[in-house]
């Protein structure tokens, strides 16, 4: 080795510019031969420790990326496709053209030469996103999931999975290629699915590829393979593929694991590509969140989500790579002024228009008959009674994948959020202020505003209670909870407090139709916060908790979905879950309304009989606000 090409080998060439260098080297190495040039006399050929290199780069790049590559059978003989575990306990995407055949169940096969049963957990019918789930194991082997907003044209790629079902021995096929493109974006064209800043490849994808994973050069999960471009008669890839990129997977990620079918977002405004350059308004919903933040017609879009839009075509790629009802931030300019704010997203569908579209959509699932049982086995079932269990049900569908599977409208797994449900209320408990199932308390709060002015809350079963400074309010029916928030009043923290004592005390199923959502931004700002939904009469409430901690940060009660609804924000000086709330603030929209610092925190539990309950809540008011309330 020469001098020159040790140091060029310590640099450590970029991935992109070396694959152009082997490029290079094997063009140069065919011109030899094609001319002549070597012959046998100079001895055999050498091969470039370069080339070497990039050799064994990619060789390890697969290895390290075939064993999360699934490969999707559809029980029957319904067809199949491809997927990518993301994670240990058998989570895996796929897509929802590939998962829809087959209904709640399917199996799927790993290069480890393995079969395993699988259960539909979420869909995304716009997306083409589907989260299946591997039963049998916790150890599986999962990809790293890249940024695929770092890929640019020219980056090498690697596309695994199963086309045309040739994966019958379980080793999936791999393609070589480039990225050809990103931020694509393909229209529905008639159909539901909608494919938004999307990633072109010229790695060669075939039917049956579809679900499966687009790695980059290193193994990493870029984007889940979706659409290719074909030759009309023969079904022939032509060099034109596209992949979901794995940002738009992870923004819906906690909607999948949620178990419902999930919609994509709207602005709630149209808008067009201006002459001049940049992107304008067109047309806007005075219903939506963006006209109440401001937006309206003529306005320049400038940033949506943090990212930068320049074209009309910028603002939907960004726009439908988002889950309906997430918060985002929002950079418009309007009669000279630029306005930074937030969003909430509206749904593109209603729940009944998704679900028929998604309906029409779905091929029936293959017929599956109850496997014929020979005579012993009829007569050792009949010798065992009720008390043995059958291995199969409803056909063909194994009991492993009935037991955690549950059918609900709206949903593809009920039971999926079942137990996202138990986790909320599990790790909801644990933190202060304490609350056991079943165990009903009194919270008496004390504190005082940045004016200095003393705050007393009481929150019971029997009465609400709020005073600041001089003055007292004290709700007596639903309605006066309903017009403290439509009034955009600090008393707003009642009914956010009162649902946070009574979740605690019944618990999901008892507090009122509830539902884990899924993940969302807080504020626009990321981590993405789980988010449970609960419905309490004419409200309704959001619990969103950090993902690590599991502390809630916000309560957002919503009298009416064309409004603000009052946050409640519990501040803490530390990330401990049993961490003791040291702030509480009221926010409407925008706008910080109210903010006290706590003093004090009783939680007191309440006795059995009606004099006893009295006796409770006199112990647990303040004197002050005894007096407050009698001045009032």
């Amino acid at each position: 080795m020469t001098k020159h090409s040790a140091t060029r080998k310590r640099q450590r060439i970029p991935k992109r510019h070396l694959g152009m260098l082997v490029a290079a080297t094997f063009i140069g190495a065919a011109t030899l031969f094609t001319t002549g040039s070597v012959s046998a006399a100079d001895g055999p050929l050498t091969l470039s420790p370069l080339l070497a290199e990039a050799e064994q780069d990619r060789i390890e790049a697969i290895e390290r990326a075939m064993p999360s590559t699934v490969c999707v059978f559809v029980p029957g003989g319904g067809g199949g496709g491809s997927g990518v575990l993301i994670s240990p306990d058998g989570y895996a995407l796929t897509n929802f053209h590939v998962s829809s055949p087959a209904g709640n169940y399917m199996r799927c096969g790993l290069s480890d030469g393995n079969i395993y049963d699988a259960v539909i957990v979420g869909i995304d019918p716009v997306g083409d996103l589907a989260l299946i789930r591997l039963l049998g194991r916790d150890d599986f082997p999962y990809a790293t999931l890249a940024d695929s907003q770092k890929a640019n044209a020219g980056d090498w790629c690697m596309v695994i999975g199963n086309p045309f079902l040739l994966a019958s021995n379980l080793q999936p096929t791999v393609t070589w290629g480039i990225l050809s493109g990103v931020n694509r974006y393909q229209y529905p064209s008639g159909t539901l699915l909608e494919y938004a800043d999307c990633l072109q490849t010229d790695a060669s994808i075939n039917p049956g590829n579809s679900g499966g994973p687009l790695y980059d050069a290193e193994g990493r999960l870029l984007g889940i393979v979706g659409r290719a471009s074909f030759e009309k008669r023969g079904r022939v890839n032509v060099g034109v593929g596209y992949a979901i990129s794995i940002n738009q997977a992870k923004n819906f990620l906690g909607y999948l694991h949620s178990g419902r079918i999930v919609d994509h977002a709207t602005l709630g405004a149209t808008v067009a590509t201006d002459e001049d350059g940049g992107v304008r308004v067109s047309n806007i919903l005075e219903s939506s969140d963006a006209y109440r933040r401001g937006l309206r017609y003529s306005a320049e879009i400038i940033e949506i989500d943090g990212r930068v839009v320049h074209t009309a075509n910028d603002v939907q790629n960004v726009i439908a790579t988002l889950p309906s009802g997430w918060r985002v931030k929002l950079v418009y300019r309007y009669e000279g002024d630029t306005v930074e704010t937030l969003v909430r997203l509206m749904s593109v569908h209603g729940q009944d228009e998704l679900l028929e579209k998604m309906a029409g959509a779905m091929p029936p699932p293959p017929p599956r008959e109850a496997p014929k049982k020979d005579k012993d086995e009829e007569k050792q079932e009949e010798d065992d009674g009720d008390d043995a269990g059958p291995e199969t049900a409803e056909g063909d569908v194994p009991a492993a994948v009935l037991a955690v599977y549950e059918e609900r409208r709206g949903f593809a797994n009920y039971f999926a959020n079942q137990q996202q449900q138990n986790e909320f209320i599990e790790s909801l408990r644990k933190q202060f202020p304490n609350g056991d199932a079943g165990h009903t308390v009194t919270w008496s709060i004390q504190g005082k505003t940045s004016k200095d002015e003393k705050v007393f809350i009481y929150v019971s079963d029997d009465r609400l209670s709020m005073v600041v400074g001089d003055t007292p309010i004290e709700p007596v029916t639903k309605s006066d909870l309903y017009e403290s928030v439509e009034a955009r009043s600090f008393a707003g923290a009642i009914p956010a407090l009162d649902a946070w004592r009574r979740m605690l005390d019944k618990g999901p199923k008892k507090f009122g139709e509830t539902i884990y959502w899924g993940t969302m931004p807080l504020a626009g700002e990321r981590p993405l916060r789980d988010c449970v939904v609960g419905s309490d009469g004419e409200f309704e409430i959001r619990w969103l908790s950090h993902p690590e901690n599991k502390q809630v940060e916000c309560i957002e009660v919503f009298a009416d979905r064309d409004e603000d609804p009052a946050e409640l924000w519990i501040h803490r000086d530390s990330d401990d879950a049993d961490a003791a709330p040291t702030r509480l603030e009221i926010r409407y929209g925008v706008d910080s309304i109210f903010e006290m610092t706590i003093d004090s925190w009783d939680v007191l539990e309440n006795e059995s009989s009606d004099d006893d309950d009295d006796n409770a809540k006199d112990a647990g008011k303040p004197a002050q606000q005894g007096q407050a309330e009698k001045q009032g």
